[in-house]
């Protein structure tokens, strides 16, 4: 009676695990056919980088410093803007950014990839930007002075990052805003002697 008992279960278990072993099969092939184009883990592509390393004639990297929150008519700020083909530097007066002098000189394609290759180096694509009303500038340190970088692509910023002097507010920048900045004023001969002329 064991025996036949024994004889009966053998093949039972023997079904239950081939039908098992197939399930796992079948789910396995499924997945390599349907799934296989599809990466586990999506990687994080730094396109700020391309960007800031492109030399197309319709790339440009802009830095902009304002001075502190105070009347219109002491209010001061300046825009370095390098392009392959120029480079400018304008200084404001108040908030409505009346101009109060200004210095345009051409470029070329090899100073400029020298020039963004430096950034790079001095990691200015490095930091994520903030979105929404952290990234909003308005107000922030209004006793020190605020600096933003930004990384252009025809009419639209890539990547935009801003420090400041204000300890609590520190910005996305992870960066030496020291370096980047002597990198930018580097770029106008007379940078120096501008800006000094706004008392910033």
């Amino acid at each position: 009676m064991a025996r036949y008992r024994n004889s009966r279960i053998v093949p039972i278990i023997l079904i239950v695990v081939v039908s098992v072993i197939a399930i796992a099969a079948l789910v396995s092939l499924a997945r390599a056919i349907f799934f296989s184009g599809t990466p586990q883990t999506a990687e994080k592509v730094d396109v700020s980088r391309e960007a800031l390393l492109a030399t197309d004639a319709d790339r440009r990297v802009t830095m902009t410093v304002r001075g502190p929150i105070v009347a219109d008519e002491s209010f001061q700020s300046y825009r370095i803007t390098v392009t392959p083909s120029a480079r400018s530097l304008v200084t404001y007066n108040g908030y409505l950014d009346r101009v109060v002098d200004e210095v345009r000189l051409a470029n070329n394609t090899a100073a400029y990839e020298q020039f963004v290759f430096a950034l790079d180096r001095a990691e200015l694509a490095r930091g994520e930007a903030f979105t929404g009303d952290r990234n909003d500038v308005r107000g922030i340190c209004a006793t020190g002075r605020v600096v933003e970088f930004a990384i252009i692509n025809k009419e639209e910023v890539v990547k935009q990052l801003w420090t400041s002097t204000c300890r609590g507010s520190t910005g996305s920048l992870d960066a030496s805003v020291d370096q980047l900045t002597n990198l930018f004023v580097s770029q106008i001969p007379s940078g120096r002697t501008t800006i000094n002329k706004i008392n910033l």
